[in-house]
């Protein structure tokens, strides 16, 4: 994490005075919307697109450089693309992204552990993530995603990926916390834990343009959510972490207790860097900001493939504006994480957590 300081400063300059001009550090690319799954918290399987191929991608990935650091392959379900190995060997040949993370809900257990080995193997500079979905226990997860049997799936893919054993992959679980599973978190939370994955994180529902989820109530009241975080955040604080771990661990507390600020407060509680360190391509190849308005400040299809001709151009420059001035807010956790590295005094918190004690 070291080669990121330089940058944070660059970041830094560029969100209060426009200069100088910077790719993000933070990616994601959303694959495709189909997704085998039917979740009561998602909506993005109904959505249609004229995916991206590998070639576009090729085309794409050339163009980025090597500015990704932290890049993820999302969906949909990210392991429905059958070329998701090429698409991960283009990625690194041109971009060598530092991590490599991927979200999936479990259900191809045979094709994932293929792909993951393969991807891991082929990618092998890269930290592979990959962080299953789990939102409850046995029958209550498979209501949640309405799909008889998930839950099964999903525990038989995290021990086959567990089992690989492979030096630069991370296995996770990660749980939303919604309206449908608040109530019974502590329990659902114990559980998993209990399975040993490499992280266990969460992120809460909430409506975004990406999920179509604009008009759903999924967001658990605010007292709820709080209860349940900080029953996490007190089995953190208790853990036993080492090295990395602890520096990661750390960075959730914060994030978690951000979360709950903006939930009560309705604004930006640090200043968000979405369109200056972070960016996501949608499956057609429009560049956003970030998901949760996912409006398109171009189409790379009709800018020769080059994200940084959308990333330097008016239109980009204005949204940044708006999200500069808080016209917008949200707890996304992909955002959050990069709002947090440009921002002292978390870094500051995160240190003394894990180089100086385990504090409150």
């Amino acid at each position: 994490m070291l080669e990121l300081i330089p940058r944070i400063f660059v970041y830094k300059f560029y969100r209060t005075f426009g200069f100088p001009r910077i790719m993000p550090m933070n990616y994601t690319l959303s694959l495709l919307y189909n997704c085998n799954s039917r979740c009561s918290t998602c909506n993005i399987w109904k959505k249609k697109s004229d995916d991206l191929t590998i070639s576009e991608y090729k085309l794409i990935f050339k163009k980025l450089g090597r500015s990704p650091y932290w890049l993820t392959l999302s969906g949909g379900e990210p392991f429905l693309r059958k070329d998701i190995v090429e698409i991960c060997m283009e990625l690194y040949k041109y971009c060598k992204p530092k991590i490599i993370n991927i979200p999936s809900n479990g259900l191809l257990t045979d094709t994932i552990v293929k792909n993951v080995q393969q991807i891991a193997t082929i990618c092998k500079k890269s930290q592979i993530i990959i962080n299953l979905s789990i939102d409850g226990i046995g029958e209550k997860h498979d209501e949640i995603r309405n799909v008889p049997g998930n839950y099964k799936k999903v525990i038989d893919t995290f021990h086959k990926l567990k089992a690989l054993k492979l030096g630069n992959l991370t296995v996770g679980i990660h749980t939303v916390i919604s309206k449908f599973n608040v109530d019974d978190f502590s329990s659902i939370a114990n559980e998993l834990m209990q399975l040993q994955p490499d992280s266990y994180i969460t992120e809460i529902a909430e409506q975004r343009v990406e999920l179509d989820t604009m008009d759903s109530i999924i967001t658990p009241d605010i007292i709820s959510y709080c209860t349940s975080i900080d029953y996490l955040i007190h089995r953190i604080k208790n853990g036993k972490f080492k090295g990395m771990n602890k520096i990661t661990q750390s960075f959730r507390i914060e994030y978690y207790n951000l979360v709950k600020k903006i939930l009560s407060e309705r604004t930006q509680v640090i200043p968000c860097y979405a369109g200056i360190s972070s960016a996501q391509i949608s499956p057609d190849g429009e560049v956003w900001s970030c998901c949760i308005k996912a409006e398109s400040m171009g189409d790379l299809r009709q800018n020769d493939y080059s994200f940084k001709k959308i990333w330097f151009s008016r239109k980009m420059k204005k949204e940044r504006a708006s999200i500069r001035n808080k016209e917008c807010y949200c707890p996304l956790a992909n955002a959050s994480y990069t709002n947090m590295l440009m921002h002292f005094p978390t870094l500051t918190r995160v240190f003394f957590r894990s180089f100086i004690k385990w504090w409150s």
